[in-house]
This record gives C-alpha cells, structure tokens and sequence, in this order.
C-alpha cells in the first residue's frame, strides 16, 4: 500500500460504498448534504462579492469620468504659475497629462428655478486628457466652451430640473458679493447653454457644470486657477503617486487622489462587503455543522473497526487523523464545487440574471430606477482564494470534536457486545 494507513483508511470512509458504510446508508446521504451545503455556501459568497465588486468599480469608474486621478491644489489663494507646477508633476513618469482648472460653488437661476452647483472652469483642449467628459456629451462639444463668450454645459438631470435646453440663458450667483454704498449685492453673471453631459452618476449630472477656464476666473475673481488636474498611468496606484508628488510640489501645493475626495464612499463599501462576507460565510458554518453531525455518527458506526484496528497496533493519533482525512475531503470536494460553481457564475452573472428576467418577466435593476440596467460583476482571484481557504479551515476545525472523540474509544470497551 503507497498511502499512508490513515489517508488510505480516509479516503475509504470518504468515498463509501457498501464496504465503507455498511448498514448505515444515511450516513452517505448526511456527507453528500455538507459536500451540497459547503458548495452553495461558497458559491454565494463568491457571486455576492463579485456583485458588489462590479458595482463598485460600476461607480468608481463614472466618478473618475469626471474626476482626476490626482489633484494639485493651492491651499491659500490661487495658483499663477500653473505651467511650472505641470512640468514638475511631468517629470514623474506615472503622470500621463495635466490640465488646469477653476472650482467655486455657486447657485444657478431660470425663472423661479434656484439650485446649488459647482462651477468647473476647464480649457476645453487640455480638459479630455484628465477626463472622460467630452466623449459623454448628449449636445454640443467642449470646444463650444469659448472663453470670453460666458457659455456654459450643464448635467442631463440638472437640465430636466430647470427645464433648459442648448440656446437658452440662465445666471449664476456667486457667493463672493460686491460691495456698493448701499451694501453687499451678490454678483450675477448671465450664460447661455450650448451643450448637455451625461456622465452616469447622478451626484455630477444633478450639481456639476462646466465653462471655460477664463470665465470661471472673472466670475470667481481668481487671478490664476484653483488647481491642476493630473491623470496617471495606474489609478489604482493614485495614492501612492500622490504622496510621491507632495514631496516635491512647492510649499502651499496640496496632492489629493480620486480615493480621498469619496473617502466615506469608498469606506462604507469596504464596511458593507466585511460584513456581508461575515454574514454569508454563516452559511458555510452550517453546513460545517452538518459535517460534524455527519463525522459523529460515522464514529458511532466505526466504533467496532476502530476498536480493531487499535488492537491492531494502531495509535489513537492515527484513528483521529482517519477522520481527520475523511472530513478535510469532504470540506476540500465541497470547496472545490463550490469555487467552480461560483466562478462561472460570477463570469456569466448577466447572462443568467437575463435568462432569469426573460422567464419570469422582470427586471431586476429598472433603468428609471437605477443609475444602471444590468448586474455588474468584477471577479478577484483573491476573493476566491479567501473563500476558498476560510471554507477549508471551518471544515478541518469541524473534525475536531469527532476525531478526537474517535480517538477516546476502548477497544475492550467497543468490542464487549460484537
């Protein structure tokens, strides 16, 4: 025999069939349970987290269509020199372009409509470099942003709640009022839409509006601009370039990367899949628990060939590693399965998710509803891989207790009534 007794003997027990479970076939039926039980649980957990991976970089990434990857901020006062503070982001080889902009908060007028927005100055030539706005344009182009001409481009949903289209006029109010004898009056400029965007994400498309760069500057009385916008080779590595670009920027020069200006956002998705990992991995608990119930009466039935093959010269560490083996299989089969079943699901969860509308006749995620019509997913290797090993360990803990109470037995003990 080339395998180890214990591993032989376990592998045995684990594959049944009428030698290894004689007269007790439930026993059979309660592994074939925890294997059924440990790969559904596994395959939920898999296709939740990828679900919510999808949805995450869903919104991740129509935030960086209108975001930069990194900011270069004026901590007082405005930026007049933005041109030296490009070349010096540029010398580092991660940065892949830059364009200056103007930001101030304002509020926007047409008849008795009032809302609250952020002004974006932006050069409508360096603007597409940093940002994915001038291929989400409904109406109009960038270009028609010329400076000196007071335009303006509005979100498709803020345009719905004023009700205006390309042509028409509308004032924003800046906050930075004028003072005359007669007091403070707040400082009103007229513009007039020439183009609409739809960026997908509601918080931009309902507040964010776009003009030119000098415009901007005379509406907020900035001599410069607010800030350079930057777009890296790797957004993922932003943070890390950030603080690579804080180092060498002059004093008074701020770097901040997409991650900070969404920290809440971001940190409450990280909250939200820990806790659904914690959650969903209970079902894998329980179907550990149908192991241990299965191991349990596997030893009750083994009783009498334990007892022999202690008397055989067999150790009770080698009886507690037999169930030791038939329990870590049953755990790595049903992990197996359950990694199988999950990772094409995750991979397919669309098309299934289709199939699944066009049965029963709905939909899931309504489009009037939802920012998105469809289920995303983005699948991790290393989820899968946590997956895989936290089912593994909560089945080789389940042995435990069954290997050690197999173990404990007497042979003179079992063998008295045989």
């Amino acid at each position: 025999m080339s395998l180890p007794f214990e591993l032989y003997v376990g592998l045995r027990y684990t594959r049944g069939g009428r030698h290894a479970t004689r007269g007790n076939p439930f026993i059979s039926f309660i592994s074939t349970l925890s294997v059924a039980g440990i790969a559904l649980g596994v395959a939920a957990l898999i296709v939740v987290l990828s679900v919510m991976n999808g949805f995450q970089k869903e919104v991740r990434d129509r935030m960086l269509s209108v975001l930069s990857h990194i900011e270069l901020i004026a901590t007082q006062g405005a930026l007049t020199q933005w041109q030296t503070l490009v070349q010096t982001a540029e010398q580092n080889p991660a940065v892949k372009a830059a364009a200056p902009y103007v930001a101030g908060q304002a509020m926007i007028t047409r008849d008795d409509q009032v809302r609250g927005v952020l002004v974006r100055g932006i050069d409508p030539l360096l603007e597409p470099a940093v940002s994915d706005l001038g291929s989400q344009m409904l109406q109009g182009r960038l270009s028609d942003l010329v400076e000196g001409e007071f335009n303006i481009a509005l979100g498709k949903v803020l345009a719905w709640q004023l009700g205006v289209r390309p042509g028409d006029r509308i004032a924003l109010i800046a906050p930075q009022g004028t003072t005359t004898p007669a007091g403070v009056v707040p400082r009103v400029r007229q513009f007039t839409v020439v183009a609409l965007f739809e960026s997908g994400h509601y918080e931009y498309d309902s507040t964010l509006v776009l003009t030119a760069l000098g415009d901007a500057a005379r509406l907020f009385r900035v001599d410069g601009v607010s800030g350079v916008r930057l777009r890296t080779s790797d957004m993922q590595q932003a943070p890390a370039i950030a603080q690579q670009l804080a180092r060498v920027v002059p004093p008074g020069i701020a770097a901040r990367d997409w991650s900070q200006e969404n920290r809440n956002w971001f940190a409450a998705v990280q909250i939200e899949k820990r806790m659904m990992f914690i959650i969903l991995t209970l079902i894998v608990a329980v179907a550990a628990f149908n192991l241990v119930s299965m191991l349990v009466m596997t030893v009750t039935d083994k009783r009498s060939d334990i007892a022999i093959l202690r008397t055989l010269g067999a150790s009770p560490r080698s009886v507690m590693l037999v169930f030791v083996v038939q329990g870590a299989l049953v755990g790595l089969l049903g992990t197996l399965a359950g990694v199988t079943l999950g990772t094409v699901l995750a991979l397919n969860v669309g098309e299934v998710v289709g199939s699944i509308e066009r049965l029963f006749g709905f939909q899931v995620l309504p489009a009037g509803v939802y920012f998105i019509n469809h289920l995303p997913s983005d699948l991790h290797p290393q989820d899968v891989l946590t997956i895989g090993l936290t089912s593994c360990l909560m089945a080789l803990l389940a042995t435990l207790y069954p290997s050690l109470s197999a173990a404990r037995v007497q042979p003179a003990e079992a063998l008295r009534y045989e």
